[in-house]
């Protein structure tokens, strides 16, 4: 009698504990408000740090030059940018307001898993806020190291597709302003813990570009 009760409460501990890492998990969408707040436009107050010069004339011509590229990158598909153009993507974006989010999508498929619907919909209703009108932004999605560089790269590139896909569709983003960009693992969040699941996220960064309509 007494064994049998050992493990019956094992058996209830268990699923208690899943039960309870479902839960750990679901409670990491970041809210639409704190999504906003991070990629609100820094310029106005970039460079004004005590002692800090900031050139006009050098600043927007760094500012005509990114615009320039982004433009040339805006309309194309995420699998046809070169390593070149991934890594000035990355370089433009290394200033900008970003924010990391930990969306989750079934196993070896650019499918979002149900559990991380809502994290979208969070990002979909900070996107569409007015304040952020008109602005461009990069969808960028990272993998960890598990698994071969050609396949987490191929997958990153569908799963920051699938992100954009929705926005547009769901929230009516314009899609020339989602600039999608995958790097598979090559850019860990965690350098130091590589195969650590927090590196598979997307990230999502305000260029600080508006189109020319805006």
């Amino acid at each position: 009698m007494t064994r049998s009760l050992s493990v019956s409460l094992l058996t209830i501990g268990a699923a208690l504990s899943m039960t309870a890492g479902l839960a750990l998990a679901g409670s990491d969408t970041v809210p639409a408000a704190k999504i906003l707040d991070a990629l609100k436009p820094k310029s106005a107050t970039r460079g004004l740090a005590a002692g800090a010069q900031v050139d006009p004339a050098a600043s927007a011509k760094e500012s005509a030059k990114e615009a320039g590229f982004l433009n040339s990158v805006r309309n194309r598909s995420t699998r046809s940018l070169s390593s070149g153009e991934r890594q000035e993507i990355a370089e433009i974006a290394a200033n900008k307001p970003k924010i990391d989010l930990e969306i989750h999508f079934d196993y070896n498929s650019a499918d979002i898993s149900k559990g991380s619907t809502q994290a979208v919909q969070e990002l979909g209703k900070a996107l569409s806020d007015a304040s952020l009108k008109g602005s461009t932004f990069v969808l960028a999605g990272h993998t960890d190291a598990v698994g071969g560089e050609s396949y987490n790269q191929d997958l990153s590139e569908r799963r920051a597709d699938t992100i954009k896909k929705y926005l547009v569709e769901h929230y009516g983003l314009t899609g020339s302003n989602l600039v999608t960009v995958g790097y598979g693992k090559t850019k860990p969040k965690d350098p130091n813990a590589p195969f650590d699941p927090t590196n598979r996220r997307v990230q999502v960064v305000n260029m600080e570009t508006k189109t020319a309509s805006q």
